[in-house]
């Protein structure tokens, strides 16, 4: 699967699971881990994701937060913060849709990469959290075959590089009737039974 599919199918899947997130969740607390802001609600990962979409068409022209970060003090959300999500959301898939240059460097706050790595990266984030928004706020959401299919691709073959970084907890072994989707969750350590 080439990588720009795989960005693009992860943020739909983000897109769907945060698209289902009630205003009355917005305050609910979250993990700790799942952000660097002390007392994480929901709303905090959200606007962690605004800003990540915000960031995608810079990334994609070779910008880095080192160049100056005009975005992080900024309200992306405003008063009503799925639309406003939605509407960066929409600005990121029509850049990467409008072509990536496999060529170029992708310049992240922890390294730069080479784009297809980079977009792996970001589609990475976005497939996980998708999954755990969900189970966290019980929205029912299922991985897509195709995206399984891209993070077993993708992520699979790099998941003890990425739990040695404190990104995936330790794998699980999956039951005996595993599907896809559980196998591949119990493969980054995500798989709740």
């Amino acid at each position: 699967m080439k990588a720009d599919t795989f960005f693009l199918l992860s943020d739909a899947a983000l897109r769907s699971v945060i698209d289902r997130v009630q205003p009355g969740d917005f305050d609910k607390p979250v993990p700790a881990s799942w952000s660097s802001v002390e007392n994480p609600t929901v709303l905090d990962i959200l606007k962690s994701h605004a800003y990540d979409e915000a960031w995608v068409p810079g990334v994609l022209a070779g910008k880095s937060i080192a160049d100056g970060d005009e975005l992080r003090d900024k309200d992306l959300l405003g008063d009503d913060p799925i639309a406003a999500y939605d509407a960066l959301n929409d600005v990121a898939t029509a850049a990467v849709q409008g072509g990536v240059d496999f060529g170029s460097t992708f310049r992240f706050q922890y390294g730069d990469y080479p784009a297809d790595e980079g977009l792996s990266h970001l589609a990475m984030y976005r497939a996980t959290q998708a999954w755990m928004i969900a189970k966290h706020l019980g929205i029912p959401f299922h991985l897509s075959p195709e995206l399984i299919d891209g993070l077993n691709e993708w992520v699979v073959p790099h998941a003890d590089e990425w739990r040695s970084f404190g990104v995936f907890p330790p794998a699980i072994e999956p039951p005996a009737d595993a599907d896809d989707e559980t196998r591949l969750l119990c493969a980054i350590g995500f798989w709740v039974p």
